[in-house]
């Protein structure tokens, strides 16, 4: 577990470098449902995801000689962002591990912010961790987990800080969860100022590591397909510390196939004219769900990224039909 005073320290540490985006208030989605469901708007966010608050707050944490080594990290795309972001920042170098598989559009957006990037022949995001790791050990430098660190998960915690300074009573926060950072720093600051809130975990059916581990009491390695929740794709480190605070904290899990994340994206288009990618495309989806579940109840959608290729838009158009 991490306290929570450490998520208020990042939130001053971050704030010079990040947005706090709004809570949107989505009625067409109210309305078709039957809730009031809220939509907070991290594909708003100065890098297009969330990703930047738990590098930023990593990166900003670093004494000033161990940062002029330089920053290592692995990740399909948005978390290299933020890193790439958050290291150009403080004016230090950035090296950043991509599976083959990641997105054209977010390799582009880590080449302009100048970092380094390395791509690891593998489909598993868990490959190209290993080899960042096994590089930051060579060459002595930090290694910014995308999930796996309680500077990380603090800073992504300032989300739900935000929501409930914004928000007012909240019934229910949704978070899509792939290696758990996100949901952890949330559902940390959440069930500490306001208990009675659930959180729920949703996952894309097609890849739902945390959600398979929970059901296991263990972390594991499923079997996985593709989908359009790229942001949250691949498995968990053995050790990861987000398995236990995702076991006690989160209330419920939800998986989402891929014709409800293709139709929450789109939806999002046309209904508030925002582009979402895949990943919050599997919260909103979520948040709509659990509204048939608790009718007139107050639900936040936490809106990921919106980091998304125009070739990977076009078949979530083509899915949701």
């Amino acid at each position: 577990m991490i306290d929570p005073t450490e998520i208020e320290a990042a939130a001053d540490r971050i704030a010079p470098h990040v947005l706090r985006t709004p809570l949107l208030h989505s009625a067409p989605l109210s309305e078709r449902h039957g809730a009031d469901i809220l939509i907070k708007s991290e594909h708003l966010q100065l890098t297009g995801s969330f990703k930047v608050r738990g590098s930023a707050n990593f990166v900003h944490s670093l004494d000033a000689d161990t940062a002029a080594l330089g920053v290592v990290t692995a990740s399909s795309g948005n978390h290299g962002i933020g890193v790439s972001t958050a290291a150009a920042s403080r004016g230090i170098a950035a090296t950043i591990f991509l599976p083959s598989t990641a997105s054209r559009s977010k390799v582009d957006q880590i080449r302009r912010l100048g970092a380094e990037i390395m791509i690891v022949d593998s489909t598993d995001s868990n490959d190209a961790e290993n080899a960042a790791r096994a590089h930051a050990d060579a060459q002595g430098q930090p290694y910014v987990s995308p999930y796996n660190d309680p500077l990380i998960i603090a800073g992504q915690g300032t989300i739900g800080k935000e929501i409930l300074e914004d928000g007012g009573p909240i019934d229910s926060v949704v978070i899509s969860v792939g290696g758990g950072g996100l949901i952890s720093g949330i559902a940390t600051w959440v069930k500490a100022h306001s208990p009675g809130t659930r959180i729920i975990g949703a996952s894309a059916l097609n890849d739902r590591a945390m959600a398979a581990s929970i059901e296991a009491g263990k972390i594991i390695t499923p079997h996985f397909e593709p989908t359009f929740s790229d942001g949250t794709a691949g498995g968990l480190e053995d050790d990861s510390i987000t398995f236990a605070i995702c076991r006690d904290l989160v209330d419920e899990w939800v998986d989402i196939n891929e014709r409800d994340i293709a139709t929450a994206v789109t939806n999002m288009i046309d209904d508030h004219h925002q582009l979402v990618e895949g990943a919050a495309g599997v919260a909103i989806a979520a948040a709509t769900a659990h509204a048939a579940k608790a009718p007139g109840s107050r639900i936040v959608a936490v809106s990921c990224g919106a980091n998304v290729s125009s070739d990977a838009l076009a078949r979530m158009i083509a899915a949701a039909g």
